[in-house]
């Protein structure tokens, strides 16, 4: 049976992914309550003029901007995410965990994907494989809400073997496929 026009719907999943190196993944952790994931592909063109008029236009490359919000966080996901670290001390009822970032901890390259159901059957996946945050990281306590975490940037083209200088990928299931 082919498949039919995808009908994304909703928001089911978000994963980020930290590389261990330039080339191999770690292990995904879930984005917990995630309320959007959007992405925005652009492109910079040059124009050559001449004689009065335009004569020729190139693309430099497609360039991809993202923004991840959820509701609450997770520490591990915000690591991923801002770098730094996390220790833990104490077991429960009495375990804490502490995020700690410092001045001289640099902002790392993860993978991010997304999971939506598909009203035809089936989900749809969006996936960027090198992400990194180059804008503000947000959050925010205030009376009477819940804490939502922010995070935005940029993609770039992917140095995954088999994917190499891909910058996105669309997948179209045809039986809902959990993100690995």
């Amino acid at each position: 049976m082919a498949l039919a026009e995808t009908l994304p719907y909703g928001l089911r999943d978000v994963k980020v992914t930290p590389y261990t190196n330039s080339t191999t993944l770690g292990t995904s952790v879930d984005l917990p309550a995630s309320r959007t994931f959007s992405f925005e592909e652009g492109e910079d063109f040059e124009e050559l003029r001449g004689d009065d008029k335009l004569i020729a236009m190139r693309g430099n490359g497609a360039s991809v901007s993202w923004e991840l919000e959820s509701g609450g966080i997770s520490l591990e996901a915000y690591a991923v995410i801002a770098g730094g670290a996390i220790t833990s001390s104490g077991t429960s009822p009495n375990e804490v965990k502490t995020y700690k970032k410092k001045v001289t901890d640099s902002r790392p390259e993860f993978k991010v994907e997304g999971q939506a159901m598909s009203e035809s059957g089936g989900d749809f996946h969006v996936v960027l494989d090198r992400c990194k945050a180059t804008e503000n990281l947000t959050g925010e306590l205030a009376d009477g809400s819940f804490w939502l975490t922010g995070a935005s940037g940029t993609a770039f083209p992917s140095r995954l073997s088999g994917n190499t200088d891909q910058v996105y990928r669309f997948i179209q299931n045809e039986t809902a496929t959990s993100i690995s």
